[in-house]
């Protein structure tokens, strides 16, 4: 929903869902009051018995309808997730040539796929999976409110005590839900904590390992500057045509540029050092989109600034940039990206542990040419050997 905007959602809650759900909790509540024996089912009984068969039908619709819901959202979680930095870069296919939103996300699909075959498998009905759905519900909702208050302090600029007044009773309300959905927790509740706990754990992984690397390649890191005081125009070849070198630090040369200097001795004529930075905002506005700076002999560093619900495409950025001096040919335009492989170091930055997961997330990472949408016939990986 919240590619559609606010203004959507409101109207929808507002017209449609809440008035919904308050007619059907307050109609079981008035079937409860004439009839106690209702209890069984009490959804299923507000209706005559030959609307049952249509009552299941609509019932089917809405699980399915929502079952899309929570996988188009882990979709969208899972990419944003992976521009944020915090979990290995997945491939992502566009089932839509208007709407960026509308993704396909197969790693995620088949661990859902998996994991609710198994809980049916583990659970074997509805009532079984009571508890597990109250504290997975009622965590959600605390959760939700603990972020808003975060949102409502550094983004809206309340004050603490306005934030805490306004959200406080939402909170306790949130809190005791929780509390008394914990008494289920032996009985199947502990399986959306265990969950919660094993994807943090990931994510928290992910984001160490990337830190531990940046500091790996920083001990041998040789700055763009140096680097050009100290080419040899009789030794290097400069062939015609624009190279573009991904890498994640502004002032110094990638990996993969310094490798095709050493073996090959080229540099193109024309050299784009390329960033992509993702900071904590959903959209970029396009006159924020790149940032230019020119080196000199033709090194050109652009910084390109995706927000986490937008899709990076760098072809089409780098494209407009030929009237802020940076030529890029499509035709003539190869792209260079660091195929790093990571193994174990004798001074580890990563406990034992971590470290082995982090290994094991980054051999299921997809490429970065696949993520950034670079064209699979113009891309160059070198690969480089990091310890950790």
């Amino acid at each position: 929903m919240g590619h559609f905007g606010a203004k959507p959602i409101r109207f929808a809650w507002l017209v449609v869902v809440l008035p919904a759900l308050l007619a059907n909790y307050y109609g079981q509540g008035a079937l409860l009051l004439a009839d106690p024996t209702a209890l069984e089912n009490p959804f299923f009984r507000l209706a005559p018995s030959w609307m049952l068969y249509p009552l299941v039908a609509l019932a089917t619709a809405a699980a399915v309808i929502a079952s899309q819901a929570t996988i188009s959202g882990a979709f969208s979680m899972a990419q944003q997730a992976a521009l944020l930095g915090l979990s290995p870069r997945v491939k992502i296919q566009h089932t839509s040539e208007s709407e960026f939103g509308q993704i396909y996300v197969p790693a995620i699909n088949w661990m859902q796929l998996a994991g609710v075959v198994s809980l049916v498998l583990a659970f074997g009905s509805a009532s079984n999976l009571a508890a597990a759905y109250g504290i997975a519900v009622t965590g959600t909702m605390l959760v939700t409110t603990l972020l808003v208050f975060v949102l409502a302090v550094r983004a809206w600029k309340w004050s603490w005590a306005l934030a805490a007044v306004v959200l406080g009773g939402f909170f306790v309300v949130d809190a005791t839900l929780l509390s008394a959905n914990l008494l289920k927790f032996a009985q199947g509740g502990w399986v959306p904590l265990a969950f919660a706990t094993l994807i943090f754990i990931a994510l928290w992984t992910w984001y160490k390992g990337r830190m531990a690397v940046a500091a790996r390649e920083n001990e041998s890191a040789l700055p763009m500057e140096a680097l050009l005081r100290s080419i040899n125009p009789g030794r290097v070849h400069r062939p015609q045509g624009t190279a573009v070198y991904l890498t994640a630090f502004s002032g110094n040369a990638p990996n993969c540029l310094l490798h095709n200097l050493k073996h090959n001795e080229v540099l193109h004529e024309q050299v784009v050092l390329l960033t992509v930075e993702v900071p904590d905002e959903p959209y970029v506005p396009p006159n924020a989109r790149a940032r230019v700076s020119h080196l000199g002999k033709g090194v050109h560093h652009v910084l390109l600034r995706y927000g986490f619900m937008e899709q990076p495409d760098v072809p089409r950025d780098l494209l407009a940039l030929a009237d802020r001096g940076v030529p890029v040919d499509p035709m003539r335009t190869s792209y260079f990206v660091g195929r790093n492989s990571f193994v174990a170091a004798a001074r580890p930055l990563l406990p034992r542990w971590q470290e082995k997961l982090f290994l094991m997330l980054a051999r299921v990472a997809s490429s970065a040419g696949d993520f950034f949408q670079l064209p699979h016939n113009r891309v160059v990986e070198l690969g480089s050997r990091i310890e950790i």
